[in-house]
């Protein structure tokens, strides 16, 4: 009977649009055990809405881990404690996915590689930049190749910290995809690339500074505006109040800043200019995970 935790995890990190996400300190809990018959328990966030059925997120994905081995799948119990908001930009689902196929690879005896959990989680969510830290932790670049993902992590550097608000209104990836054009100049796509490259290496050698110089985007953010408003005020605000860089938490509408060590006036500062806005948040303070899902 494994008790699965997993890490949030932020998405994009400004210009890693699909390709970079980061695991924070921030857990959902999953014991998961074979039953005589289905049984999904929810407590937490989401407990009033996610679906307690077999299409449920994390039940679905228990039996792909069966059809992946090749074993026929039997009737689970799962318990879910949730801490990670749901439709916020934080990878509730990833969360509730990587819970359950790292669960039942446990309960089968792991016939599945860390490798393989990752492009299964992936092929179950659709893109690898929430799922891969979500199983591996630390900030994790992944593209994907054919039908595999090709992932690498890094350690998150020391003094690295950052602050979320989290608004009260949910905002679905559907939704905020569907702004996004099809085609972006070719600049735009430059400006990123470069951006990315440069992200990676201060992350690996530790300079924090570049690092918030280069969370900037064309690609989406500017697109995603409209669906979160107080967006570009937040942002201003809170490097106003010291941090290194703002960006939208995979798509929205929570909004992360990245700062060195603790700030404490960029999480009131961010509550205050989404308040202008009349978007109520709540605020936390959130350490990078350098460890993914963990069997306990």
């Amino acid at each position: 009977m494994p008790l699965v935790r997993v890490p949030a995890t932020t998405a994009n990190l400004g210009p890693g649009f699909d390709t970079l996400g980061m695991a924070l300190n921030l857990f959902d809990e999953l014991i998961i055990e074979e039953s005589s018959s289905p049984e999904i328990i929810i407590t937490g966030e989401g407990e009033g809405t996610i679906p307690r059925g077999q299409e449920n997120i994390a039940y679905r994905a228990a039996r792909a881990v069966f059809t992946k081995v090749g074993r026929p799948p039997v009737p689970l119990k799962l318990e879910m404690h949730n801490s990670i908001p749901v439709a916020r930009g934080l990878g509730s689902s990833a969360a509730a996915l990587v819970a359950a196929i790292v669960g039942t690879n446990a309960i089968l005896g792991e016939p599945l590689s860390p490798a393989e959990l990752v492009n299964l989680a992936t092929t179950l969510e659709g893109h690898p930049d929430n799922v891969a830290p979500a199983i591996l932790g630390g900030l994790v670049a992944s593209a994907r190749d054919g039908e595999q993902v090709i992932c690498r992590r890094l350690e998150l550097p020391p003094g690295l910290v950052t602050v979320v608000a989290i608004p009260q209104f949910t905002l679905s990836t559907r939704v905020s995809r569907g702004v996004l054009p099809a085609r972006v100049a070719l600049e735009d796509a430059v400006f990123n690339i470069s951006r990315v490259a440069l992200l990676l290496a201060a992350v690996a050698t530790g300079d924090l500074e570049l690092m918030g110089r280069m969370m900037v985007d064309k690609l989406h953010q500017p697109y995603r505006l409209p669906l979160v408003p107080g967006m570009a005020e937040v942002f201003a605000a809170a490097r106003e109040a010291g941090a290194l860089a703002v960006t939208l938490s995979g798509s929205g509408p929570t909004v992360i800043a990245f700062c060195r060590g603790r700030q404490p006036e960029v999480g009131p500062a961010m509550a205050a200019a989404f308040a202008r806005k009349g978007v109520k948040c709540t605020v936390k303070e959130l350490a990078p995970c350098n460890h993914g899902a963990v069997v306990i």
